[in-house]
């Protein structure tokens, strides 16, 4: 019987994770110390190379365009919008619209189109260094939401859901194939330096599935990168004694904790990040080190460049953890709210290649980074957004939002460069060959070897999985 003076670790825990949760982080457990539980989160070499077939994907990077890309002034060119510029949208059917007040004058891309590559892939002049990649591209032309709400958009392109609480597609990777590495996480999020996205870290989440499979923050412009990793600084009287000590006794409520206590994936989450942060203590400031990067690698990257320096500072790092083992890296580029985001409402042509400057020369260095190191064998690159815009103005010069139609595309292992699958009408304004976030997640999870209505989780009652019951592959797009 458990002496009572004594507190349990989920007692301990509980009371000291608050206060002294940053200086735990830095010192608690060695390799040992979970040694005779079993920890999720550790390497799984079997599922390495796929869980249900071979897979052609080993990791992902995804580069998130929060607030809405408009895809009739970037990847989808529409001549009909410069003839019928002005005049009233007039689709044969009723026309709504988020935040816009009537009448709906039709309003061309005030953006040059021009075909790139073998391919002949229209591409808009905000992305002149990314136009030089088409050819290794696979545009999904018309891809649609349910919703065109921010939050719960986002939520659907990456939880499958329009409502909070289903795991994001990092977390499903996560808990479907392991960790490639032990030093550091499995799924690492980046967010835009000027704040969280929509739905804050509700996009990062691990919804049901076990807690440790959620995204890692880091933030690499921030003088304290990842959350709680060190102590703060006026914590001077830790000592090795001390943190011996401390193992010591977490060592001996471990082993009543096994005991008394099962299936608390809360708990057991908090003691894999205490062991995986003592590892990334070494392991995650030599990522976060640009110091050995070439002049001509920070240049590829535009690093030198104030407008392009702080996104393309996130790809590099990107690259960075990819190359040191991290499974699933999510970039975003823009932060929630009103402005500083793709959700150009205002003013296209003045907000939109603002922030299509900032990105385009760093996407563009990643890829042509990732293929020059023969990364771009084994990893599937990503560029998402939670729905596109509409093909009339709002006000004089904006844009409102629109689930209708919009475009992502995929690059890297797996995929057919140059190829492009769906198609919108003649105004960018509905999708006539409508592909669904299930299958993009569908498409996405087969390249890393994992059939969709395979990877599941019970939760109340109900076998979950991030497709929910839709879903297919787009063969179309695969090499």
């Amino acid at each position: 019987m458990r002496d009572s003076s004594f507190p349990s670790r989920r007692e301990w825990l509980w009371q000291t994770g608050g206060g002294l949760g940053g200086i735990a982080l830095a010192h608690l457990l060695g390799e040992s110390l979970l040694a005779d539980s079993p920890s999720p989160g550790k390497p799984q070499a079997a599922l390495n190379g796929g869980l249900h077939h071979r897979a052609k994907v080993k990791r992902v990077i995804q580069l998130f365009m929060n607030g809405g890309a408009s895809q009739m002034d970037t990847f989808d060119h529409k001549p009909i919008l410069a003839k019928l510029h002005g005049k009233k949208f007039d689709p044969g059917q009723r026309v709504e619209s988020v935040t816009n007040s009537p009448g709906f004058p039709v309003m061309k891309s005030p953006f040059v189109f021009k075909q790139h590559g073998q391919s002949g892939r229209w591409v808009s002049s905000v992305f002149p260094h990314l136009a030089k990649h088409v050819d290794e591209l696979a545009f999904l032309m018309s891809m649609v939401s349910r919703t065109n709400v921010h939050g719960p958009a986002s939520y659907m392109m990456n939880t499958g859901f329009v409502l909070p609480g289903f795991p994001c597609l990092g977390a499903w990777v996560s808990y479907g194939l392991g960790r490639l590495t032990d030093n550091l996480p499995t799924f690492v999020v980046i967010p835009d330096v000027r704040g969280l996205p929509y739905n804050q870290q509700g996009n990062f989440s691990a919804g049901f599935l076990p807690v440790l499979h959620q995204g890692t923050v880091l933030k690499p412009s921030s003088p304290n990168p990842i959350a709680s990793l060190h102590p703060p600084e006026s914590a001077r009287f830790i000592t090795r004694a001390s943190e011996a000590d401390t193992q010591a006794l977490l060592r001996r409520m471990n082993e009543e904790h096994a005991q008394q206590w099962q299936g608390d994936s809360r708990l057991e989450a908090r003691i894999a990040s205490y062991e995986l942060a003592a590892k990334m203590q070494l392991a995650a400031p030599q990522v976060l080190d640009l110091g050995k990067e070439s002049a001509a690698t920070r240049q590829l990257y535009g690093l030198e460049d104030k407008v392009t320096e702080a996104f393309g500072r996130h790809c590099l790092i990107g690259r960075r953890l990819l190359e040191a083992g991290v499974r699933f890296v999510q970039i975003w580029s823009g932060a929630g709210g009103p402005s500083n985001n793709w959700d150009n409402h205002a003013n296209i042509p003045a907000e939109l290649p603002k922030i299509a400057l900032s990105v385009d020369k760093p996407i563009a260095g990643l890829l042509h980074d990732l293929k020059a190191r023969g990364l771009l064998d084994d990893t599937l690159v990503l560029w998402s957004t939670e729905f596109g815009r509409q093909p009339f103005s709002q006000g004089s010069a904006g844009r409102d939002h629109n689930g209708g139609t919009f475009v992502s595309w995929m690059a890297g292992a797996g995929v057919k460069g140059g190829a492009a699958h769906g198609e919108s009408d003649e105004w960018s304004w509905r999708a006539l060959k409508p592909i669904t976030c299930y299958d993009y997640h569908a498409t996405i999870l087969h390249l890393l070897g994992i059939d969709h209505e395979r990877l599941t989780f019970r939760h109340n009652g109900t076998n979950r999985r991030l497709t929910d019951v839709h879903g297919h592959v787009l063969k179309e797009i695969l090499s």
